[in-house]
């Protein structure tokens, strides 16, 4: 099969728009979200609010250079022409980076729940299996992988909103056959009141779920694969308010609606399953794993298209092996793929080899990228928008609000963040910043020492035309 030319634009629109829907709800809700309310109580709707006005910010922003230049490299591409290549190439390899990590964490985590289910398979072959499938399904075409996060992102939305339905139903007491003595709207304030361990927990509550809302910016890497991308990255932009308003904001009240923030099965059971078992619906624990499940093997499916998409952008631009930047036929870059998903098994094995060690750096040194692509997202787009503005204002279909005023107060609140989690001690925030920072600085380190060098050369290129003519 000889290669091709590009990727081609295999996504069709309902790909887009459940990849868009699926990215804002990850597994991380599902999972963590019962220790985010053990921290802060019902007041975890705040700090699910202040990180999701947050990404609606940040999407904005995002959004605005996306329409303009929608690419597979996204914010990493927007960084390398408005900061210089030295952000594209740093921000680039660090999202690659945090991406591959999480394949070793959803994968370990997908292969817990499928040995539950059949134990003479052990952790590690179902790791492996689940690894190998999404692989094959990626590599056959991106059109495989769209269709795939289709259905994973369909269960996912169906899931939440029976959740909310039932809760809702079952708040109001019109559940039939529910007699739920425990869900009513006063569990938000009647044990302890609201903020039960006062307004600072909101912040740590922060720091508790806001990795859980990475995933949001795939449709705008995606978006360069579908047929229409400025049309696509402006749906998914404009409708990032609702989609975070419903799924996060709307399934943790109905969480704490039925049950009381500190009863003893939240933290035991989770807080989705918690919240079942208290209505008395049979096998909520079974249905909730089919569910966590489906959103880990979706996380898995994305994280391995956005790896190597980003990887695919890095080699496009020299900041990878030129490899990286071939496709097949099919469009799809093999090697960008094959790259990734071999760092994934790798940091799968360290996970069963040295989990305490290895593998929990490479987990900490990749949880703080997420605040640094947000980051650099503000000041790329405090760069890019007078750009677009100079070569062609045709192309700001999507503005950022309250441009520059609102850029500079979500970065400013974006190092708020990151400097709250440097006193944290008690959730590992400390560890994971310093660890997160040592890692950037030697990615940075490496992308000035590039830059450098291909300043060097650039001259003596340029010379070379001229001492052939001289010797002739």
């Amino acid at each position: 099969m000889t290669p091709g030319s590009g990727l081609q634009a295999g996504l069709k629109n309902r790909h887009l728009t459940m990849i868009a829907i699926g990215g804002v709800i990850g597994a991380g809700l599902f999972v963590g979200s019962s220790s985010g309310i053990a921290t802060a109580g019902p007041g975890i709707l705040l700090s699910y609010a202040l990180v999701g006005t947050l990404v609606v910010l940040v999407m904005r922003m995002l959004g605005e250079m996306s329409a303009a230049n929608p690419t597979s490299g996204s914010f990493s591409a927007h960084a390398d022409r408005a900061l210089g290549r030295w952000a594209g190439f740093s921000i680039g390899w660090l999202y690659w980076f945090f991406w591959v990590v999480v394949l070793a964490v959803e994968a370990t985590a997908g292969a817990k729940i499928l040995e539950g289910w059949v134990p003479n398979v052990p952790q590690w072959g179902w790791a492996l299996i689940v690894m190998t499938v999404l692989t094959a399904t990626n590599l056959v075409s991106v059109g495989s992988y769209g269709e795939f996060e289709f259905w994973f992102a369909g269960i996912k939305v169906v899931a939440i909103g029976a959740f909310i339905v039932i809760g809702l139903l079952a708040v109001f007491g019109v559940l039939p056959g529910v007699h739920a003595d425990k869900a009513s709207f006063g569990n938000l304030t009647s044990h302890g009141g609201f903020l039960p361990h006062g307004p600072g927990a909101i912040l740590t509550g922060v720091l508790l779920v806001v990795f859980s809302f990475m995933g949001s910016e795939i449709a705008t890497l995606a978006a360069g694969e579908s047929e229409d991308p400025q049309r696509a990255v402006t749906k998914s932009t404009n409708s990032i308010i609702w989609r975070i308003g419903v799924f996060y904001l709307g399934s943790i009240l109905i969480v704490v609606a039925l049950l009381p923030w500190d009863d003893a099965s939240i933290a035991k059971d989770g807080s989705y399953v918690a919240a079942l078992n208290s209505l008395g619906i049979a096998h909520a624990g079974e249905i909730m794993n089919v569910i966590v499940l489906t959103s880990v093997l979706s996380c898995l499916n994305s994280g391995l298209y956005t790896a190597s998409r980003m990887a695919f952008s890095l080699g496009e631009r020299g900041d990878a092996p030129k490899a990286f930047a071939r496709v097949n036929g099919r469009g799809v870059p093999m090697t960008a793929i094959l790259a990734s998903v071999v760092f994934g098994f790798v940091a799968v094995f360290f996970n069963y080899l040295s989990p305490d060690k290895i593998f929990l750096f490479l987990v900490n040194s990749s949880g703080a990228v997420a605040l640094f692509v947000w980051l650099v997202i503000c000041f790329s787009q405090l760069r890019m928008r007078k750009i677009i503005q100079r070569e062609a204002p045709e192309k700001l279909v999507v503005r950022m609000w309250l441009y520059p005023y609102l850029t500079w107060a979500t970065a400013t609140l974006i190092v708020g963040v990151l400097v709250y989690m440097l006193f944290d001690t008690e959730h590992d925030g400390r560890e994971t910043v310093l660890l997160s920072l040592l890692v950037a600085a030697v990615v940075l380190v490496i992308a000035l020492v590039k830059e450098r060098l291909a300043a060097r050369r650039a001259p003596a290129a340029a010379e070379a035309p001229a001492d052939k003519v001289s010797v002739g």
